[in-house]
């Protein structure tokens, strides 16, 4: 694979030394010539009618530029969900419009009534709360199985029973209850995947200027997909023809999914720009950032799965309310669908399955697609369905694995496997990993110790994980035909300068995961050069022609592979100049680190000469063009589909019913690795998250709608002395249909950890004679001493 030696080497990210001496440039420290600054009134209320929003007062006050209500924004459509999801009868889904300021009602805590601009922060924060709002409070609705109820409270008046749509996907449902009837055991679980609060360290944060003489538009931004930015505010909110508009994301500190999708903010800016003929800036505060940055999770459902007296599952039942919040966000109707209902297959061979959801609106913040969005909730139902199986049959979870995995696999000598819910994975050994993460855990040792503690009084539980996702977020056809309104390809722009260095221009983004590492390490492996003599650029829609973005681990395996194609080009054009120098046939040309030979010959050329005679063509074949420049889009056949296995050990303090996570053996396969380095500090990072959602994290509102857990105070993260030093491992099972053959690796963590350590935690109950089915995360203290003591 490699042929330069950097391909799979530990390289130091180049961009941390910007990053570490206070050099990063992110939107909020942009400031332009004659900036002014926005500040919001927002609803205190999760559900209530506007009466009357009096703003004279406010507009006397020092440094007031502008004040805009709902109904200045009349003329402007909502943003739009970027995904169509069909009825079961064949309709399509409710999508109400989601209005850059409310004029009618607000539907949730933070709903945005009236935008002030003036000359400092300041002097718009006390304008802001100035402006009078008249509001009539009404019954709020949040959760989402309640929601659906006869007389639930309507989120919006023309959508009955609050319901977007109701999907279902896999067998019929008819089949999957005959099999379940004749299964000899069933497991039901029925529980809670809560909601979860993505806590960038960077704020969300636009600054938007406009141009009378050009008439142009220029909008920072702190968002993991300008290109897609750009496109759904021209096309579907301002209607401003696209060469009109410029995006640039700069750095951005961040995102886990929550600045993929296009906010009302960042169009109502870039309309205000124009009004008052001066750039306008918004940074959101830290509670807005709680209340407003799209949610994730928050899935109600009942599960079901049938084996047979050998312990094979025969079938899979399951039944989910999705709660959306208030407003479809762009990826939210295919967050519980295409990237949850797809991936109930899991590892295993489970011949009938059958999902129904049901999505929901309800008077909260909207829910989009978090850090895995959608895989881990389907891995978190599967999971937790096998091993409290095995606690259920007396069996042992690793074996009731082994004798469901799907066989190895590598999708060239064998076929992708095609699943009951959609799809077809590329490739796949499933037992590889669990009998590595047995290995690295002594599980045999480990069970003796559990025995060992349980005679002691001391409760000690293992609990496992064998999870898939869907990566490499992409194929357009294949995402068109289940609903994306976009295509979902990459592009990747090459250009070689005469003296040989490399500019890259990709249309993904980075906002922390070591693009300008990982690419250039890329390049400069395929092109033999130095590492130093690459530059990554990304993130300015005028620099780069088109991009769909970084999310779903689909940078490398979709952005990368346009490289590549892009790299195969220049290396074909630089045959065609080496043999005109070396008088030999492009056919008799060789290219490898970094040298064009003539096959059998050591006659060659470097790659700097070439590209130098590219630009200075005295001595040049006289049907070629000038230049080394190439750009290549790619659309997969496919998704990717990573895989691995979670381990969790776990101790519970049965006084308290603290949870203290002893050892933790995480093995991933994420295909071929560029920088196993930057792997393992995703697995790192994404492990973390999944435990932050099972022991700790969790948004909570009351009866009113009101989050009661809105500040760091009250929200709780996990800490450094909250975890142990991760065990990880790789296994490389390489994809089959990218030129890469990688797969993705930034969420894997988060996917597989969180069941693996609830089952933990379940495992030690029984241990201690406690046959707890199921625990609400974030297993608190408090909710684990009352189920051992219920």
């Amino acid at each position: 694979m490699s042929t330069n030696g950097l391909i799979g080497r530990a390289v130091k990210r180049v961009e941390d030394k910007r990053f570490i001496t206070g050099h990063g440039n992110y939107t909020d420290d942009i400031i332009l010539p004659h900036q002014t600054y926005a500040v919001f009134v927002r609803s205190q209320y999760a559900h209530a009618k506007i009466l009357s929003v009096d703003t004279s007062a406010a507009k006397e006050m020092p440094g007031v530029i502008a004040i805009y209500t709902g109904a200045d924004l009349a003329n402007t459509n909502g943003v739009p969900c970027g995904w169509q999801v069909n009825f079961k009868n064949g309709d399509t889904m409710k999508e109400p419009k989601h209005p850059l300021l409310v004029a009618d009602k607000a539907r949730h805590v933070g709903d945005a009534i009236a935008i002030v601009i003036a000359e400092t922060k300041e002097q718009a924060t006390d304008a802001a709360e100035a402006v009078t709002v008249e509001m009539e409070e009404l019954p709020c609705v949040i959760d989402a199985a309640k929601a659906v109820q006869p007389g639930a409270p309507l989120v919006h008046d023309d959508v009955p029973n609050n319901k977007s749509f109701d999907w279902t996907l896999g067998n019929p449902i008819e089949e999957v209850n005959a099999a379940m009837d004749q299964a000899a055991h069933v497991t039901t679980l029925e529980f809670v995947n809560q909601r979860l609060v993505p806590n960038a360290i960077e704020p969300r944060s636009y600054n938007s200027s406009y141009d009378p003489v050009s008439e142009k538009y220029t909008l920072y931004t702190s968002s993991q997909n300008p290109h897609l930015i750009r496109l759904l505010m021209c096309a579907f909110v301002l209607g401003i023809p696209e060469h009109k508009v410029r995006v640039i994301s700069p750095d951005v500190g961040g995102g886990f999914g929550s600045k993929i999708f296009h906010y009302t903010e960042e169009a109502l800016l870039t309309w205000c720009s124009k009004q008052i003929g001066r750039p306008v800036k918004w940074t959101s505060e830290r509670t807005e950032s709680f209340l407003l940055d799209a949610h994730g999770r928050d899935h109600v459902t009942k599960a079901e799965m049938g084996f047979d007296a050998e312990g094979k599952i025969v079938a899979l039942r399951v039944k989910t309310y999705a709660n959306l919040g208030a407003y479809l966000s762009t990826f939210s109707s295919c967050v519980p669908t295409y990237l949850h209902g797809t991936l109930l297959q899991g590892l295993y061979t489970t011949p009938k399955i059958n999902v129904d959801v049901t999505a929901v609106f309800t008077n909260t913040t909207p829910v989009d697609a978090y850090r895995g969005a959608g895989r881990p909730e389907a891995t978190y139902l599967l999971e937790r369905l096998l091993d409290l199986a095995a606690l259920e049959m007396k069996a042992d979870p690793a074996e009731l694995r082994f004798k469901n995995f799907i066989p190895p696999f590598d999708g060239v000598q064998q076929p992708g496997y095609q699943t009951q819910v959609a799809l077809q994975y590329d490739s796949g050994n499933y037992e590889g990993v669990l009998k590595k993460g047995l290995e690295m855990l002594g599980y045999a040792d480990v069970r003796r110790q559990q025995q060992e503690a349980a005679n002691n009084g001391k409760l000690v539980g293992v609990g496992f994980s064998t999870y898939i996702e869907a990566c490499g977020i992409a194929p357009s056809a294949i995402v068109g035909a289940l609903g994306c309104r976009a295509g979902l390809f990459e592009s990747g722009h090459v250009r070689v300068q005469p003296t040989g260095k490399v500019s890259v221009y990709t249309g993904a983004h980075s906002h922390g995961q070591g693009h300008e590492t990982t690419f250039a390490q890329v390049v400069a492996d395929k092109l033999g050069i130095n590492l130093d003599d690459v530059e990554i650029v990304h993130g300015d829609s005028d620099s780069v022609a088109f991009g769909m973005g970084t999310y779903g681990s689909r940078s490398l395996a979709v952005g990368g592979s346009a490289i590549i194609k892009s790299i195969e080009k220049i290396i074909e054009k630089g045959k065609k100049i080496a043999a005109h120098k070396l008088e030999a046939s492009a056919d008799d040309i060789e290219f490898a680190s970094g040298r064009f030979t003539v096959k059998g010959t050591d006659k060659s050329v470097g790659f700097g000469e070439v590209a130098l005679t590219a630009y200075v063509p005295h001595v040049y074949p006289k049907d070629l063009e000038p230049g080394l420049d190439f750009s290549s889009f790619y659309d997969p056949a496919n998704f990717t589909y990573p895989f691995g296995c979670h381990i969790a050990v776990v101790e519970v303090d049965k006084e308290t019913g603290k949870v203290s996570i002893k050892r933790f053996v995480a093995v991933d396969d994420v295909g071929n690795v560029i920088n196993p380095m930057i792997v393992e500090g995703q697995i790192h990072g994404g492990v973390v998250q999944g435990i932050g959602q099972a022991l700790f994290e969790g948004a909570e509102y009351d009866e009113n709608g009101q989050l009661t857990n809105a500040s760091y105070m009250d929200y709780c993260m996990p800490r450094a002395d909250d975890l142990p030093m991760f065990e990880t491992a790789s296994q490389v099972t390489p994809c089959p249909h990218n030129p890469l053959g990688v797969k993705g690796a930034g969420e894997a963590g988060t996917i597989g950890s969180a069941p693996a350590i609830v089952n933990a935690v379940i495992d030690a109950l029984w241990s201690g004679g406690h046959q707890v089915k199921d625990i609400r995360m974030p297993l608190t203290s408090e909710r684990v001493w009352n189920a051992m003591n219920s």
